[in-house]
C-alpha cells in the first residue's frame, strides 16, 4: 500500500502584515493557515504633508474582501486608533466577530455608532482564552499608555507566535497592574515559534520611563502655580487623565473638559469603572467664567497641534468657553508624533505670543512614552526566546534597530526576518521563509465621503496644483470645421496675480491662438491632439518667462 505524502504547502502558516511596516500607524496583520484567517488589529494612520486634502490612511482590505469565507474573526490588543480606526471602513464590507478588552471594545463601539454600524463585539479579559477557526489565542495583561492592553500568546497548526502588541515595562503602573512577567516566562519555556514585537523605541537606550513619573511632575507644576491650568493630552490615556483629576482634587481644583473625543472617551472610562471622579468636581466648559483661575484646571484634546483640535481654536482665539489670556498655564502632556512637530510647534508659539507660559515635553516631564525602549525589548526576548523573530510597528530605522538588539543577544541574524506591508512570510514547525508572493497592501486614502477614490495620480496633480497652481485655457470651436470661434481666454489660480501680470498672461494668449491656428491650417481636428498642442505650447512659453510649471487644463465648448 503506498503511504499518500502530505503536502508541506498546505501545513503552511502564512503571516500577512497589511499594514505597520515601514510606517508608524495602520497596524494590521493576518494569519492564514489552510481555510482559516484571523486578524490581529485593524488600524488607521493620519497622512503626511505631502497627502493633500486627505483625511485619513486606510490599509487595503482587498485580500480579507477576496477571503471572507475564510475569516474567522478579529482580536485587538488595544484602543489607539492606530490599531482600531480601520475597523469601521472594514465592517462596511464585511462582518466577523472581533474579541477585545473592555475599555478597548468600548472606544470600539463608539466609532462604529459615528458610522451607524452595528458591530460583533465579544469582550474578554486578560488571562481568558479564545478560538478563531484552527486558532487558540491567550490574552496576556501587558503595560502602554492606554489601560486594558494585551499581549498574545497565539497557538496555530505550525507552532506558537508571540504578538507584544504595543508595550512598555512599568513596575509601577498607575492602575497596579504590571505586565504579567510569570506567564510571560512559562511561554517563554513552553517554547515560542516566531515572536512580532514593537519597534516604535527601538533606538532608544535604556528603559521607559514609569507613567508616576508624570504624576510627580504634575503635583509639582500644580504646587507652584496659582494660575488657570488648560492641560491637553491624549484621550485615550484614562490613567493620565485620572491622575490629572486627582492632582486637582488634590490641590482643590475643579476640573472642566474640552473637546468632542476627550468628553465620549471621559464618559466612556467613566462608565466603565477605569476612571473614578469625586462629586462636585467636573464642571461644565460653558459654565467656567466664575471659578477663580486658581481654582480650576481644563482637560482639552489638541497635544497633537490637529488644525480643528480644542487647543488649536483657543490658540487661534476660535474657542467659545476659553480664551487663553496672559498667565494661564498651558501644559501638552505628550510628545509630537512624527510628522506632527511643526503643528505642535506653531500651536505652542500661539500659545506664548498670547502671554500663556507653556509645558511641554522638551522642557519637563510631562509625557512618558508608551513604547519600549532597548533594555525592555531584551528583557521581553530573553523572557519568550523566540526560535524566529520579526519586528513590527515602526519604520524601516526601528524595525533595522530592533533586529540589531537581537542580534546583540545571541539571536541568528537568519532567524530574524524584516519585512514589508504586504508580503508573505511562510512558517512550518522546522522553517520560516519570506515567500515570492505578494499581497496588495498599499495605502487606502479617505478624503471626506470618498475612500479609495485618492490615488498616486490624484495627489500628484494637488502636489504640482500646491507648488506651481493652474492655468485654465477656455476656447468656444466650431463643431463640424473645429474653429476657433471664441478665445481663447485664460484664467489663473495660484499661479500669478493677474492684475499684476496683465502683459504676461497676455502674451501667454497670443500663444495659444497662434498655436491653435496652426493645428486648423495644419488640418488638425482631433480635440485631444488639440488640447495636447495647447498644453506644450503654454507650458514651454510659461517655463521660459518664469521657470515655473503650473497645472495646465484646456476647455472646449463647442457650438
Amino acid at each position: 500500500m503506498k503511504i499518500k505524502e502530505r503536502n508541506p504547502e498546505k501545513q503552511q502558516l502564512k503571516l500577512i502584515p497589511l499594514g505597520g511596516l515601514n510606517e508608524i500607524g495602520k497596524n494590521i496583520t493576518v494569519l492564514e493557515y489552510q481555510n482559516d484567517m484571523m486578524i490581529v488589529d485593524c488600524g488607521m494612520s493620519f497622512p503626511d504633508d505631502e497627502m493633500y486634502g486627505i483625511d485619513i490612511v486606510l490599509p487595503d482590505f482587498s485580500y480579507l474582501i477576496k477571503n471572507r469565507a475564510k475569516l474567522r474573526g478579529m482580536i485587538l490588543t488595544h484602543g489607539h486608533e492606530d490599531h482600531i480606526g480601520a475597523i469601521p471602513y472594514l465592517l462596511q464590507e464585511l462582518n466577523l466577530p472581533i474579541y477585545g478588552t473592555r475599555l478597548t471594545l468600548g472606544l470600539v463601539e463608539n466609532k462604529l455608532k459615528e458610522h451607524n454600524i452595528k458591530g460583533n463585539l465579544k469582550t474578554i479579559k486578560a488571562g481568558e482564552v479564545v478560538n478563531i477557526g484552527v486558532f487558540r489565542i491567550e490574552a496576556i495583561r501587558t503595560t502602554h499608555s492606554i489601560a486594558d492592553s494585551l499581549c498574545l500568546a497565539i497557538e496555530t497548526p505550525v507552532g506558537k507566535i508571540f504578538h507584544t502588541g504595543d508595550f512598555k515595562i512599568d513596575y509601577t503602573p498607575v492602575d497596579g497592574e504590571p505586565i504579567n512577567f510569570q506567564r510571560l516566562a512559562e511561554i517563554g519555556r513552553e517554547g515560542v515559534l516566531l515572536m512580532m514585537a514593537d519597534s516604535t523605541n527601538a533606538e532608544r537606550r535604556g528603559y521607559t520611563a514609569s507613567e508616576r513619573v508624570v504624576g510627580t511632575t504634575l503635583e509639582n507644576i500644580f504646587r507652584g502655580s496659582d494660575s488657570r491650568i488648560i492641560i491637553a493630552s491624549f484621550s485615550s490615556n484614562v490613567h493620565r487623565v485620572q491622575k490629572i483629576i486627582d492632582t486637582a482634587v488634590m490641590f482643590g481644583r475643579r476640573v472642566a473638559v474640552s473637546g468632542r473625543s476627550m468628553i465620549n472617551v471621559l464618559n466612556l472610562a467613566i462608565e466603565l469603572g477605569y476612571v473614578k471622579i469625586p462629586s462636585g468636581v467636573l464642571v461644565d466648559i460653558n459654565k467656567i467664567k466664575h471659578i477663580p483661575d486658581k481654582e480650576l484646571v481644563v482637560i482639552t484634546t489638541g497635544s497633537q497641534g490637529e488644525p480643528m483640535s480644542a487647543l488649536a481654536r483657543m490658540a487661534d482665539n476660535d474657542h467659545k468657553a476659553v480664551q487663553i489670556k496672559k498667565g494661564d498655564m498651558v501644559i501638552l502632556s505628550s510628545s509630537p508624533i512624527p510628522g506632527n512637530e511643526r503643528t505642535v510647534s506653531n500651536v505652542v508659539n500661539k500659545l506664548f505670543e498670547k502671554g500663556a507660559d507653556v509645558i511641554y515635553s522638551d522642557i519637563a516631564d510631562i509625557h512618558v512614552s508608551g513604547h519600549a525602549c532597548a533594555e525592555e525589548l531584551k528583557l521581553i526576548h530573553s523572557l519568550i526566546k523566540p526560535k524566529y523573530f520579526m519586528p513590527i510597528h515602526g519604520e524601516y530605522r526601528h524595525l533595522h534597530q530592533h533586529a540589531v538588539i537581537a542580534e546583540s543577544i545571541g539571536m541568528n541574524r537568519a532567524n530574524i526576518f524584516i519585512l514589508e506591508n504586504g508580503q508573505v512570510l511562510n512558517l512550518t514547525q522546522n522553517k520560516v521563509n519570506i515567500s515570492r508572493e505578494e499581497i496588495p497592501a498599499a495605502p487606502v486614502f479617505v478624503d471626506g465621503l470618498g475612500v479609495g477614490d485618492v490615488g498616486n495620480i490624484v495627489l500628484r496633480d494637488r502636489r504640482l496644483l500646491s507648488e506651481s497652481g493652474l492655468i485654465i485655457v477656455v476656447a468656444t470651436v466650431e463643431k463640424s470645421s473645429a474653429r476657433i470661434v471664441s478665445g481663447p481666454d485664460i484664467i489663473s489660480r495660484g499661479f500669478v496675480y493677474v492684475r499684476e501680470n496683465e502683459d504676461l498672461i497676455e502674451s501667454a494668449r497670443t500663444a495659444v491662438e497662434q498655436r491653435l491656428e496652426k493645428c486648423y491650417k495644419s488640418g488638425i481636428r482631433d480635440r485631444s491632439a488639440m488640447k495636447n498642442a495647447i498644453r506644450e505650447e503654454l507650458r514651454d512659453f510659461i517655463y521660459l518667462k518664469t521657470r515655473r510649471n503650473p497645472v495646465i487644463l484646456p476647455v472646449f465648448m463647442e457650438i
